[in-house]
């Protein structure tokens, strides 16, 4: 399993109605995370877990889930997240 996969693995204990990760890895050749292993990540995921809940919370839910990963696999990662009710608000 590549690591986008294990990442939509993970995930998906939110039960998104969207989930998008693209990996960026590729800008950022020769940055020391790069040098390293981990790559560099841009997450949108929309989930109804996420309601009432603040930016803050939203990222340590998804960096909660991603735990293992972020200790080597993920460098960098640029979360959106979102309720299904703020996707045309």
């Amino acid at each position: 399993m590549n690591r986008m996969e294990a990442m939509r693995d993970r995930l998906a204990v939110f039960d998104p109605i969207s989930l998008d990760i693209s990996d960026e890895s590729h800008r950022h050749a020769g940055h020391a995370g790069a040098r390293d292993g981990g790559g560099h990540y841009v997450l949108h995921i929309v989930s109804a877990q996420f309601a009432g809940k603040n930016m803050a919370a939203r990222h340590r839910m998804i960096y909660l889930a991603l735990a293992e990963m972020m200790k080597s696999e993920i460098h960098a990662l640029t979360i959106q997240a979102q309720a299904p009710d703020e996707l045309y608000t």
